[in-house]
């Protein structure tokens, strides 16, 4: 069986060591196992090897943007290794923590405008976007399935439970309304499977609280 190509290979490496000893909020479980989770939804779905690269790295640009990165660090950073075209994909589906004219934005604020670039990302971008919710959203699906304690799950979420959710249902429906939908996309169908079940589990959660 054919392994993964060096660029990809590359990332795994670079995201490996900028994840070390980092562990999922509330879990023992090493963040470093979203990156390969999420590789292999976009695999699956015949993405090319930018797409994996850029949703591999994903989270870590995200992290330093959050630190506080400038373009030019990203660029020396990320850019200069992987390529100006990774980069900028990247940059155009993770949450950025200051608007245009340098404004630091609340967390709802974050949300607010990654679905608003979400209109102007390449489509690479959205499926970046649609399997890292899918990734996400299908890991709290497992965990809230295996659990008899749910808001011990619930409480890793600083958001809450209803805004969690309701975030995995805005993302859906901002790219189904971008057209990114239909039977040239069929990661939606899974992804749409996924937030209802998370819509039925929260409901449920909720009347036995």
């Amino acid at each position: 069986m054919a392994g993964y190509s060096d660029p990809i290979n590359h990332a795994f490496a670079f995201a490996a060591k900028h994840h070390d000893q980092q562990v999922r909020k509330g879990t023992r479980y090493p963040y470093l196992t979203a990156a390969p989770n999420l590789a292999v939804i976009l695999a699956r779905y015949g993405q090319d090897d930018p797409t994996l690269v850029a949703g591999i790295l994903h989270d870590v640009v995200e992290d330093c943007v959050r630190d506080g990165y400038t373009a030019e660090m990203l660029n020396r950073r990320v850019g200069d290794k992987f390529g100006a075209e990774v980069l900028a994909t990247v940059l155009a589906v993770i949450e950025r923590r200051y608007d245009d004219e340098g404004i630091e934005l609340s967390h709802l604020e974050r949300k607010d405008d990654l679905l608003e670039r979400l209109a102007s990302a390449e489509p690479r971008a959205r499926w970046i976007a649609a399997a890292d919710s899918l990734q996400s959203g299908g890991t709290l699906l497992a965990d809230l399935r295996r659990t008899d304690f749910p808001e011990a799950v619930w409480s890793r979420f600083t958001s809450g439970r209803e805004a969690t959710i309701n975030w995995y249902r805005r993302l859906h429906d901002r790219l189904v309304e971008l057209g990114f939908d239909g039977p040239a996309y069929p990661i939606m169908a899974e992804l749409h499977d996924v937030v209802r079940s998370l819509e039925r589990y929260a409901g449920a959660d909720a009347r036995s609280g």
